[in-house]
This record gives C-alpha cells, sequence and structure tokens, in this order.
C-alpha cells in the first residue's frame, strides 16, 4: 500500500478549496448574469403610452373620432404612414374638428414606436 505524504494531504486540501472557492465564484457570476437578463427582458417586454392634447377649437365635441398612425422600428425604418391631421379627419369622416391628440406607444423598449393623430369633431 503506498503511503500518503502529509504535503500531499495538504496539497488536495488546498486544491479542494480552490476548487469550492471557484465554483462559488461561478456561481455568483452566473446569479448576477441571470439578474441583469431578466431586468433586461422586463424592459423589453415593457410597453409605455403617453397622449398629449395637440389643439381645440370652439367647434363642439362630436362623436365621430378619426385615426391616423405610423410606426418606426428602431429609429430608422417607417411604414411610410400618414399622422396629418387631414388624413386623421378623413379616417373619421369629420368636416368640424374640435380637438386633437397626438399618442406615442413604445413597446419592446425603444425597438419599436407606434405614433397616432386622434382627431374628434363633427
Amino acid at each position: 500500500m503506498p503511503k500518503i505524504c502529509i504535503s500531499d494531504v495538504r496539497g488536495i486540501r488546498k486544491a479542494l478549496r480552490v476548487g469550492l472557492l471557484l465554483n462559488v465564484l461561478l456561481m455568483k457570476i452566473l446569479r448576477n448574469i441571470g439578474f441583469g437578463l431578466a431586468i433586461f427582458s422586463i424592459g423589453l417586454l415593457s410597453s409605455c403610452s403617453v397622449t398629449m392634447p395637440v389643439t381645440a377649437t370652439s367647434n363642439s365635441v362630436g362623436e365621430k373620432v378619426g385615426k391616423a398612425k405610423s410606426s418606426q422600428i428602431i429609429g430608422f425604418f417607417f411604414d411610410g404612414g400618414d399622422m396629418s391631421i387631414q388624413s386623421a379627419a378623413k379616417d373619421g369622416g369629420i368636416s368640424k374638428i374640435s380637438t386633437v391628440d397626438f399618442k406615442s406607444t413604445m413597446v419592446l423598449g425603444p425597438i419599436f414606436m407606434r405614433y397616432e393623430t386622434i382627431v374628434t369633431g363633427e
């Protein structure tokens, strides 16, 4: 039977300690990466919508509503939509405009944006 020297036992213990420390360090790194990815994905999956008034006239508020939309992807590509007040009024069949609102919706963080002009009137 081979003899085991005390220095061999100490070396094995030291190697085990180093291995355990590396394992703990690796687990902490992986946990932090997982936490960061979770926060990042929550940010991407959230959306935000803001509606702001643009103008109002003295015309009475009617029941008709017209909308004109346009989309943007990563700030560069537009779908070519016409968001003018005139096209929104035409969409709702409105001849007398009473209010104009602008709605901005952000989906998937700043990756996908949708803009909308909302017109009400008669």
